[in-house]
């Protein structure tokens, strides 16, 4: 008797599509890549004939998958396990599990995730700052901006000094602290050196608290580790970011900016940048502008992207004079 040959991850895939029919595996397609979109169109073009068998295991496979992913959102992986077992025995539900927890990349500290800010503080706030520091590594920058803002001054910078220069930590420390507050998911921690923190973690969490915590922080570490914090100020806000200010804020801006930089830095910027931008100048002033992107020709990516830092820099030296104002989501007071 010839054995069935198992179905191939991109095969299973394309059997679900096709099962779901074109509605539906439209709408998938709109969360997938555009290299994973061809993939998959290949596959189905190529798709072998399917036993009505084989099509009715990879959509009980998907639905098992289904259920064990809300299960997890419900109660975490050991609930997951334990109710998987329980309906489908021990090896398939570690099966399952395993696919899961791959593809999803289960972190440390899911369960402070999903904790109240205000309880988390009370918890954690007595901790070592490198304590600390690592817990908000794992969590949202908002959470964490949340936390940092009400920690003690003496301890915000020193807690993001520590979160910015940190790089790797290792399985067995993140266990004993993820054991202290009584971890459910210590188990899972992989045995390889997990990454946490770094620059633009902190640039993410500085984003979220509130201008005064942020000032705070950057002035003590431009005291304590200049280059650190000029690293951090760098990424604390890009250019793109400029399509999110307001139109005051952006007419304020360019008045301070060299037209022809701004140019250079526009042959760079997105098509919402640019409309942005033009929209919020005169008309004359933009066809200028237009023309002289037109004539430069081509530019190097370099050059694009130093204009971009100056009139970034810019920005940033109006809003520290308080003559612009850039939107944060940590409960800046509301000017009126």
């Amino acid at each position: 008797m010839v054995r069935k040959m198992e179905l191939s991850g991109k095969e299973k895939a394309a059997v679900l599509l096709i099962s779901l029919g074109p509605d539906k595996s439209a709408q998938i397609f709109k969360h997938l890549q555009e290299e994973e979109i061809e993939e998959l169109t290949l596959e189905i073009a190529n798709m072998r004939k399917i036993s009505p068998e084989e099509k009715e295991k990879v959509l009980e496979e998907f639905y098992q998958i289904c259920l064990a992913q809300e299960y997890i959102s419900e109660g975490g992986i050991n609930y997951a396990k334990e109710i998987l077992e329980k309906a489908l025995g021990a090896q398939k539900a570690f099966d399952i599990v395993n696919k899961l927890t791959a593809s999803l990349q289960v972190r440390p500290f899911d369960f402070v995730r999903k904790a109240d800010a205000g309880q988390l503080l009370n918890f954690i706030q007595n901790e070592h700052p490198q304590t600390i520091a690592l817990i908000l590594s794992y969590l949202s920058p908002q959470q964490s901006g949340q936390i940092l803002s009400a920690l003690p001054q003496n301890k915000q910078a020193e807690v993001a000094k520590r979160i910015a220069t940190m790089d790797r930590t290792s399985p067995e420390i993140i266990k004993e602290i993820e054991n202290i507050l009584e971890s459910k998911l210590s188990s899972m921690v992989t045995q390889d050196y997990t990454s946490a923190g770094g620059i633009q973690t902190i640039v993410d969490l500085l984003n979220s608290v509130d201008r005064g915590t942020e000032k705070f922080i950057m002035e003590t570490l431009e005291i304590e580790d200049v280059e650190l914090a000029e690293e951090i100020k760098k990424r604390m806000f890009v250019f793109e970011d400029i399509a999110a200010l307001d139109s005051t804020s952006i007419q304020r801006f360019i008045r301070d900016v060299d037209n022809n930089e701004l140019a250079v830095a526009l042959k760079g910027a997105t098509e919402e940048v640019q409309d942005i931008i033009f929209s919020n100048m005169s008309k004359r002033m933009a066809e200028m502008i237009k023309e002289d992107m037109e004539f430069m020709g081509p530019v190097r990516l370099r050059d694009v992207e130093e204009a971009q830092q100056k009139i970034v820099n810019t920005i940033r030296k109006l809003e520290e004079a308080g003559e612009i104002v850039i939107s944060r989501g940590g409960g800046d007071e509301i000017i009126v």
